[in-house]
């Protein structure tokens, strides 16, 4: 029997049925080698990495944790004040006492993407909550949480989101009286032109609880950070997900001496990081972040903009102003909400935070902990396990169907609009012409096999030559065959048609799903227990991307 849940909206949901199958990253296009040798081949590249990507080097790591109580119950005050402001459930408060006890974290997080952002932002999150809950089966208690990066200051990259409308895409942008100045996008409210673009999106998913969260949600008086907080406290809520907003001032004030460590160490972890980037290069890898002999870990916030802090000489520079060592240090003490890490040390102040078991993340992200793994051991003294986060394409019933009748694979996609046009021409060809075509390639390599054989015998060297004469042959019989299916899309609308919608739902702007369409288009269309199916997805030892059949 199905179980089934009574959403917000009074509508009832089945559990969804998961049907998996395991596509190796290798077959991914775009993927570094830095990752997936991480993956596949770990020996070439543990210099860079302290722990395998495995759930027992995970378990390990969790049970060696030694966290110190004070800073624990101090981070707990701050989980419990923002979460309860977010409206969490009493999973998630429940969670946030689990912590204050004693629980490791397993974290995943994501920029403060406009309605929670692409679907990774809720693959990531399904991640850690499966890692907790297999690592409090196995005696260790943990808790999941989601780091939102309200720190960053790129407003265009979040400002964004692009839904199905129809068989088409559209994006829809946030305006903002504020373009971000550089400053942090978290505390940014929200424009009221707003109201517009949710009422818009609402009416895109249809009514139903996705639509009323984000009614609830984004409103005005919300900034890009607490609207998503808000949305995923709802969308997440009964999990037992922690949400965690680093802005906050009373965690710089706890992380202050890690700030002060990377100022005082400056010149120390600059020449570590550039001594990572050589060995990187020598062994065949790049660098995600490009490192100077003037590079530091931090940024200062001068007059609401995010100012790289560089070393000159015995002094900093902030800008153009420099600033004496002993001054930047006393800054620092007095006004540590004043700054904030770059991408190097973010993770490593977000374990200073947290006893972090695990750490879930997307390529990039991986590759940043091979840079990041130096800063870890020096101003640590240990370093975080980093898992990939469950990487999926959901393709709906309709769809099945739609790549069954074109027996199209997922990786057809991969060769771009016009070429899966003309595959699905190929396909629906008249069986006379077909048949024709394929009787023609057969026989023709039949022959020229015999004729091969009769020249080996006569001279050797002609093998070659015929060998050449059939690739050119072959070559001009498919060039028949891809202008025959041409011919067919001309004559034939329906088929143009249904690769647009198979390339828009599956492989949007030539890139994978999750990149681009977000989390909530796909909880409309299941309900709630899709977080269920995905959490369950992330159990397996899948290493590569996922076919999520539903």
């Amino acid at each position: 029997m199905i179980a089934e849940k009574v959403a917000s909206d009074g509508a009832v949901y089945g559990e969804v049925p998961l049907k998996s199958e395991c596509m190796p990253f290798t077959a991914i296009p775009h993927n570094s080698r830095l990752f997936l040798d991480f993956l596949f081949q770990f020996d070439k590249v543990e210099g860079f990495y302290a722990h395998r990507p495995n759930g027992q080097a995970v378990l390990e790591h969790a049970r060696g944790l030694v966290f110190p109580p004070e800073r624990r119950a101090r981070v707990a005050d701050v989980l419990e004040k923002q979460n309860r402001s977010w409206g969490a459930s009493d999973a998630a408060l429940a969670s946030i006492e689990k912590f204050r006890h004693g629980a490791v974290a397993c974290i995943s997080g994501q920029q403060v993407g406009v309605f929670g952002g692409p679907l990774y932002s809720v693959l990531k999150a399904c991640s850690a909550l499966q890692m907790a809950e297999e690592l409090s089966a196995q005696g260790v208690p943990a808790i999941p949480v989601f780091w939102l990066a309200t720190e960053d200051h790129d407003l265009a990259e979040i400002a964004s989101v692009t839904m199905r409308n129809g068989c088409e895409l559209e994006k829809l942008t946030a305006t903002t009286e504020q373009n971000g100045n550089g400053g942090p996008v978290g505390p940014i409210a929200l424009d009221a032109s707003m109201q517009a673009m949710v009422a818009h999106a609402a009416e895109l998913l249809g009514p139903g609880w996705v639509s009323d969260a984000l009614r609830e949600s984004y409103k005005p008086g919300e900034s890009y950070g607490s609207a998503f907080a808000r949305l995923f406290t709802r969308i997440l809520a009964g999990t037992g997900m922690v949400l965690v907003d680093p802005l906050d001032d009373e965690l710089h004030r706890i992380a202050q001496p890690l700030f002060t460590a990377a100022a005082e160490r400056a010149e120390e972890l600059d020449e570590a990081l550039l001594e990572r980037g050589k060995a990187l290069h020598k062994a065949g890898y790049h660098e995600q972040v490009r490192v100077t002999p003037e590079s530091t870990l931090l940024f200062s916030l001068e007059g609401n903009k995010r100012t790289v802090l560089h070393l000159a000489g015995k002094e900093f520079m902030l800008g153009a102003q420099r600033v004496a060592r002993d001054e930047m240090l006393s800054r620092i003490a007095e006004h540590p909400e004043q700054f904030s890490p770059n991408v190097l040390m973010r993770p490593v102040v977000q374990d200073y935070l947290f006893p972090t078991a695990v750490y879930f993340g997307g390529p990039a992200e991986i590759a940043y902990f091979a840079q990041a793994g130096v800063v870890y051991e020096k101003l640590l003294g240990r370093t975080t396990p980093v898992m990939p986060r469950l990487s999926a394409t959901i393709i709906s019933p309709a769809m099945s169907e739609l790549l069954a009748r074109y027996r199209l694979s997922f990786s057809d996609l991969f060769h771009g609009s016009a070429q899966v046009c003309e595959l699905l021409a190929s396909r629906v060809l008249a069986p006379g012409l077909r048949e024709a075509l394929h009787e023609t390639e057969e026989t023709l390599k039949g022959h020229l096999e015999t004729l091969r054989a009769e020249l080996k015998s006569l001279e050797p060297t002609l093998v070659e030559a015929a060998a050449r004469s059939e690739r050119k042959m072959l070559y001009q019989l498919h060039k028949i065959g891809g202008k025959a299916a041409r011919a067919e899309l001309r004559k034939n609308e329906p088929l143009t048609k249904d690769a647009h919608r198979v390339l828009t739902e599956l492989f949007p702007h030539k890139e994978l799903q999750e990149r681009v369409l977000p989390g909530i288009y796909f909880l409309a269309q299941y309900g709630p227990e899709l977080i269920t199916t995905l959490k369950k997805a992330a159990a397996p030892q899948c290493p590569g991307h996922q076919i999520i059949r539903l």
